[in-house]
């Protein structure tokens, strides 16, 4: 599997890192800078770079993801969830890493690395590479309510429990 790295400079050394714990365990890394050390770089030209590359891959139906990193992940998050066809999630545990795979369907996965243990994020990047989506119809569902949203297709239509209780009747 392709994987699609980005990040800032806090999360240079975390990205170098992950780029090289991918190879060793058979992932193929695509690194889209930094490549070296700039206080004032600027996150989203990397992370749009790293989450459109995942974006084009999967439209072409190959199997690739993508991870940003930042000192947050709040900021490179956001930035990835700006390119069309990417569900971007920021990862904090590894529940929350296996639940943007199993119940998201996330393509890339977002983490702070001035928020945890380089091997806590190791870890968080590997649950969420190893997990698949589940497939769940509801899951689906509500991908796909996002998905016609993104493209302009509208508000999903609002259910019975949004309208008060005496419209409800």
């Amino acid at each position: 599997m392709r994987v699609h790295v980005g990040s800032d400079h806090a999360g240079l050394e975390l990205k170098d890192h992950l780029l090289a714990w991918l190879a060793d365990h058979g992932f193929e890394g695509v690194d889209h800078g930094p490549f070296a050390y700039d206080a004032l770089d600027d996150y989203p030209v990397f992370c749009l770079r790293a989450a459109e590359a995942v974006a084009t891959e999967r439209a072409e139906g190959r199997d690739s993801l993508g991870v940003v990193v930042g000192g947050s992940g709040n900021g490179e998050q956001i930035a990835a969830n700006k390119v069309r066809g990417v569900r971007c999630a920021l990862a904090w545990s590894e529940e929350t890493a296996r639940l943007a795979r199993q119940h998201n369907d996330a393509t890339v996965v977002s983490v702070g690395g001035r928020l945890h243990p380089l091997e806590d994020m190791t870890r968080f990047v590997e649950v969420f590479l190893a997990e698949p989506f589940s497939g769940d119809e509801r899951h689906v569902r509500r991908i796909e309510q996002l998905a016609t949203y993104e493209t302009g297709g509208g508000l999903p239509p609002l259910p019975a429990s949004a309208r008060p209780p005496a419209e409800q009747g």
